[in-house]
């Protein structure tokens, strides 16, 4: 299932590739589209929830809308961006994966009406169900949800107030990142127009985006811009151990392995004396915070691993380098692997500058799809989940930023984002086996971290906990101006009130000063034979991009 299928490739001159209206209702599913849908099958096809909702909850801020209205104008947006309607299967005789348009019809779309959800604990796990709930039949293209809630139990009318709540869910194959301002704005204009009727598709489509993108990567022309990827990308992974890749802890006996989804979360501010220095750092040596925070993440792995100097950890682009892709709904999002190979006695500062140089690279080439980066190497595991990545987010990007979302719906109703969950557990999910995500607000300035790590490796949120402290451990050190000057072996995991007592080889318990204590699990089944600070597993970290948690 799911072999590669080789395309007929055709010289075409890159200039000449253009994004346009092509008014096709079926086509080739795009690279993120097959992605996104092989994995889902591959890996999560047993869980017992969804892994790729990503949710927009909504509040009522002032005035009230009609229910109905709502409804409608959600129709509205369903018609005008087909991908919202878009059925993606696998086609056993032309073994590809493929998308089709569906016709808007009344079952397109999931709709729901609840009332009584009057306190937090209450709605806290109607968002949570709808975070995780299997809603959606992708092969049929049902991919929308919207959920409205009326907090009070007595409200007898069919309008929304103030306080009450509209849930968009939609699937991660149709929607990513940035996708949520133009599907807002998009909203927003239904809302205000009051007219439903099936308008003319007069704008690009994403399926215009995946034949667009078809073009690019069957050009044979050694200069065109997936071809000059396809060497850098060569070259850069030449050598690489793809079991590395695969695996946050070996295991001889499996070859693939289903993910439960199951994780645990845990948030932590970084010291502010701390984000200063960082601040202070990248302004000095003119490198990004994106390239900081990944070689302080490096740093962090190096020790973790047993000082392991080939590491690759993955990361995400929004891959919407076109302007007519800034405002179109889909999923464009592209997984790119960054793979640096340590020099133990270098210090932190050449670390640094060997990160901001690979960022710099990767980004020029940021737009191969990654199932063909995997490929670089002659290989056919398109279908390979990583086990790790890594994310950092300025505070303008990232979508825990409150007060980022505001619009009108009606005359004299507005609506905003709604943002009084508790993300500091998240929703207890996790598409990798680790993962990190880091935002930065420049204004405060203020850096926050997300650790999620997967329940099938990692078997209690205590762990995860003493895993952030090891992290931000490593951050104290390196920001102590004598280590930035010293080699990174020097570095230590080993927390100053922390003391190590394991007389048995067999004993996977930390022990701390204050008699606290924290297991992992060992080898293949678990994570490692015992975890001794400086000898823990391999590699890791993640985002995930929904709306309300974190991708991915």
């Amino acid at each position: 299932m799911f072999r590669t299928k080789k395309s007929n490739t055709t010289t075409t001159d890159y200039r000449l590739q253009r994004l346009k209206i092509s008014g096709r209702t079926e086509a080739v599913a795009s690279s993120a589209q097959q992605r996104i849908y092989m994995h889902e099958n591959l890996y999560f096809s047993t869980s017992d929830f969804s892994i790729y909702n990503t949710m927009i909850p909504l509040q009522i801020k002032q005035g009230s809308v009609s229910i109905e209205h709502i409804r409608l104008s959600l129709i509205s947006v369903i018609q005008q961006h087909t991908i919202l309607r878009t059925s993606i299967r696998f086609n056993p005789i032309r073994n590809e994966i493929e998308q089709k348009i569906q016709p808007l019809t009344e079952d397109i779309y999931s709709f729901q009406h609840s009332r009584g959800v009057s306190t937090l604990e209450q709605l806290d796990r109607l968002l949570t169900n709808e975070s995780i709930g299997k809603y959606f039949d992708i092969e049929n293209g049902k991919i929308v949800r919207c959920h409205v809630v009326q907090r009070s139990a007595v409200c007898n009318d069919d309008s929304l107030h103030e306080g009450d709540l509209i849930i968009f869910v939609i699937h991660h194959i149709a929607f990513d990142l940035s996708s949520y301002k133009p599907f807002l704005k998009a909203l927003e204009r239904a809302c205000l127009k009051n007219e439903y009727k099936q308008s003319a598709l007069t704008i690009p489509q994403y399926i215009d985006f995946a034949l667009y993108e078809q073009a690019l990567l069957v050009d044979t022309s050694p200069e065109s811009k997936m071809n000059k990827a396809h060497r850098f990308w060569a070259n850069l992974m030449h050598g690489y151990d793809w079991d590395k890749i695969r695996y946050l802890a070996p295991d001889e006996d499996r070859i693939d392995r289903h993910h439960s989804g199951r994780g645990y979360s845990t948030a932590f501010a970084i010291n502010q004396d701390i984000v200063d220095a960082m601040m202070l750092f990248a302004s000095t040596n003119n490198v990004t915070m994106f390239s900081l925070s990944l070689a302080c993440y490096y740093a962090f792995l190096f020790k973790l691993t047993n000082h392991d100097d080939d590491l690759c950890v993955v990361s995400s682009a929004a891959n919407r380098p076109e302007k007519e892709l800034q405002d179109m709904i889909g999923m464009f999002v592209n997984l790119l692997l960054y793979r640096i190979k340590i020099e133990p006695n270098n210090t932190f500062e050449r670390l640094v500058q060997q990160v901001q140089q690979l960022s710099n690279e990767i980004l020029v080439h940021a737009s191969l799809p990654y199932q063909q980066i995997i490929d670089s190497q002659g290989k056919r595991e398109n279908n390979i989940l990583p086990s790790m990545f890594f994310q950092y987010e300025p505070l303008i990007l990232s979508v825990t930023q409150k007060n980022s979302i505001e619009l009108t719906v009606s005359e004299g109703s507005v609506v905003s984002g709604y943002y009084d969950r508790d993300l500091n557990h998240q929703n207890s999910i996790s598409l990798f086996d680790m993962s990190l995500t880091i935002i930065h607000d420049h204004h405060t300035p203020s850096t926050e971290c997300f650790l999620n790590c997967s329940a099938d490796i990692f078997k209690h949120q205590d762990d995860v906990d003493q895993l952030s402290k090891h992290f931000q451990h490593i951050l104290t050190q390196l920001f102590s101006f004598p280590v930035l000057q010293e080699s990174i072996h020097k570095l230590t995991l080993h927390l100053p009130a922390e003391q190590i007592s394991m007389p048995d080889p067999n004993n996977t318990q930390i022990l701390s000063s204050d008699s606290s204590t924290y297991t992992i699990p060992k080898s293949s089944s678990e994570l490692a034979e015992f975890y001794r600070l400086d000898n823990i597993v391999n590699e890791g970290m993640i985002v995930c991009s929904m709306f309300y948690s974190f991708e991915k």
